[in-house]
């Protein structure tokens, strides 16, 4: 392996990084995992703000790079050596390098909308850095094992961890800055009180006193009850329900009201889950089922107004999701993940059971004739040696033949549409 004495690779390696979408998508579920308030939220969100701050960094590299180079020259203009003890206490403090501006001059746009951004969506600073301190530790993991490909010496690999430590506090407090610089800017009224209440109710479960809540728009129906629901609109400016009191939370808009709200208060594009009216103490829990049924419905393309028990089976099931691949194991073990016509089969099969196992509606849902849909069901059989249209085994139930069938298939095909991969 050749060894690479200079830092030079680095920037191009972290320039690497921002463009590949795998390091990326590593980044962002290192932040979701180590902070489940930023998991609630939309992975593009994100994503954006990772690939930014990554492609920042290596900026930054390159500018140290240039002037590290520069400095290797002695004043005849020949190269010298450059030691890997003399290089870290070049880069230990900020702007040593002549010609080069300090790290906190580099552009950290990115880390102040960022925080900007969780401010307003309601996120606890103290998650917000958890998930930012998780994603930095990932981006130093991956780039001294990409460093070390490279070729990269230990004295230079030391400097490169030294710089993304200092790279990394500066982000660190660039995105508190955005975030306490967007809460100063946050308008203190009736909004931001109605906001605070929805939190306190909806998220934190405390439940707020009468008066509170009467002051905050947020009135029981006759029998003391309340609706809660999340919206997840095509155009956020576009929901309107006069009735409810709304807000932004965690990326959502959450309400609540005396009644749920109608097919009419809902844009076209938007998706609208409402739970069943309950006393104040028992919102939070619905609420987090809705919030759950919004992300699994945007997933899958849906819009509309649903009732929260419009999801109880899907919501259930994704709660087992080993059950679920077991069951897919065992009924669908057959067929080939990289195989297209097995894909088309099972999406066949999975309209089949939603058109309540009729042909002639299956074959109107897929645009294609129903001695096609015959055919596929035939195939399916052949290959998995089960069938959907038979009797279930002797003591089976019918409605749990069909459910573990429909399982089964959502499971093997994904959210997406596309199978898992194999164990």
């Amino acid at each position: 392996m050749t060894v690479v004495h200079g830092p030079e690779p680095v920037a191009a390696i972290l320039r690497a990084m921002a463009a590949d979408t795998d390091v990326c998508g590593e980044l962002v579920r290192a932040a979701r995992t180590r902070s489940p308030a930023l998991a609630r939220l939309a992975e593009a969100e994100t994503r954006s703000h990772v690939t930014a701050m990554v492609r920042a960094a290596g900026s930054w590299f390159t500018a140290l790079d240039r002037a590290e180079a520069a400095r290797a020259l002695d004043p005849a203009g020949t190269p010298g050596p450059v030691t890997a003890n003399e290089t870290v206490d070049d880069v230990g403090s900020v702007g040593t390098f002549e010609g080069v501006e300090s790290v906190e001059a580099q552009d950290f746009s990115a880390a102040l909308l960022l925080g900007a951004d969780r401010a307003g969506q309601g996120v606890p600073v103290t998650a917000v850095l958890r998930g930012v301190q998780a994603a930095l530790t990932r981006a130093v993991e991956i780039t001294v094992d990409r460093c070390r490909s490279a070729g990269v010496s230990d004295g230079t690999l030391l400097t490169v961890v030294l710089r993304l430590k200092e790279y990394g506090d500066a982000l660190e407090r660039h995105v508190v800055h955005g975030y306490r610089a967007a809460e100063g800017a946050a308008p203190d009224g009736a909004d931001a009180s109605r906001a605070r209440l929805l939190r306190q109710l909806l998220v934190g479960g405390i439940v707020p006193d009468a008066q509170d809540l009467a002051r905050a728009g947020a009135r029981p129906n006759a029998e003391g009850l309340l609706h809660c629901f999340v919206a997840a609109p095509a155009h956020p400016h576009t929901l309107r329900f006069p009735h409810a009191v709304t807000a932004r939370l965690d990326g959502h808009l959450a309400g609540l009201g005396p009644r749920p709200p109608t097919a009419g208060e809902c844009p076209p594009g938007g998706l609208v889950v409402v739970a069943p009216a309950a006393p104040p103490a028992g919102l939070s829990a619905l609420y987090r089922l809705c919030v759950r049924a919004v992300d699994l419905a945007g997933r899958r393309g849906r819009h509309g107004l649903y009732e929260l028990t419009d999801f109880a089976a899907e919501l259930a099931l994704a709660e087992q999701p080993l059950l679920g691949a077991e069951l897919s194991r065992r009924l669908l073990g057959a067929l080939d993940p990289e195989d297209g016509f097995h894909r088309q089969l099972a999406r066949t099969a999975l309209t089949f059971l939603d058109c309540g196992r009729r042909l002639d509606q299956t074959a109107a849902a897929l645009f294609t004739h129903p001695n096609t849909v015959r055919y596929r069901l035939g195939r399916l059989q052949q290959i998995t040696g089960g069938s959907l249209a038979d009797l279930p085994p002797a003591g089976g139930s019918g409605p749990v033949h069909a459910l573990h069938w429909w399982w089964a298939l959502t499971t093997w095909l994904g959210a997406d549409g596309a199978p898992p991969e194999r164990p």
